[in-house]
């Protein structure tokens, strides 16, 4: 399935209400607890959600009126607002995840057809259409439902929003000089992803599980494993003791996602 901004749009809906259920069903003392994040408690993760509904936003207020308007006025600013925000108390917490979706589902219903198309977020290559808003908060959503460490997992997400996944963090994260050349398959798919070396990482393509996949004279590690454990493992979400490698080698280890 090919992402496009209809099954984006469903996809973050679907995400809200997810990680929105998993909040509310977290005792106040649960808030203090550690996420999956280095650093970060259950209520940066939080605030984080909320003050991304909030960049989004402004992404939309961009692409809406022509008028510059960044997601975040510094990255200083962002994680500072986090930490404060971190600091309240859980009911304010819960108040402000809520009230900010709730903002950005207005927003969103506000844009007019012609403004999806719009290029916002930077000039050149920072620069991305208004309809790839939906897909990063979609992201956000179902990927921090699993930092929050409260028995979520991303087999709870969609499966073709998982293949989307997929191809975004092969494409971002086998771009970087640093990614060790590997063929992700897909053992319930069927499906391979070339990440690093020769490898765009453009998206799935049939293939056989094998031990090793050359392409362009880069040996490739073949990673076999189901689709969410790919996923999970490729975010950094997992160490990937479920994966195995074709040729029984070790792991190799990716850059860290975004």
């Amino acid at each position: 399935m090919t992402r496009t901004l209809v099954s984006s749009l469903a996809w973050a809906g679907d995400g809200a209400a997810h990680l929105r259920g998993l909040m509310t069903r977290m005792a106040d003392a649960a808030f203090a607890a550690p996420s999956l994040l280095p650093g970060w408690s259950r209520a940066h993760v939080l605030t984080h959600v909320a003050r991304n509904a909030d960049a989004m936003i402004n992404l939309l207020d961009w692409a809406r009126t022509g008028v510059p308007s960044p997601a975040y006025a510094s990255r200083e600013q962002r994680d500072h607002d986090i930490e404060v925000g971190a600091r309240r108390d859980p009911s304010a917490i819960r108040d402000d995840v809520v009230d900010s979706s709730d903002r950005l589902a207005v927003a969103v219903r506000g844009m007019p057809e012609q403004a999806w198309t719009e290029r916002v977020g930077g000039n050149g290559p920072h620069a991305m259409p208004a309809s790839d808003i939906p897909w990063l908060r979609a992201r956000e959503m179902w990927v921090h439902s699993v930092d929050l460490d409260v028995g979520a997992s991303l087999a709870d997400a969609p499966a073709p929003m998982l293949v989307a996944v997929l191809d975004d963090a092969a494409r971002s994260i086998g771009a970087s000089p640093h990614c060790p050349p590997m063929e992700l398959v897909a053992t319930d798919l069927g499906r391979r992803w070339s990440v690093g070396g020769a490898g765009t990482g453009d998206g799935p393509e049939l293939a056989p599980a094998v031990d090793a996949i050359s392409a362009d004279d880069v040996r490739r590690v073949a990673v076999n494993g189901t689709t969410v454990q790919l996923a999970t493992w490729l975010l950094g979400r997992s160490k990937g003791r479920e994966l195995r490698t074709g040729d029984g080698s070790p792991l190799p280890t990716p850059p860290r996602w975004l």
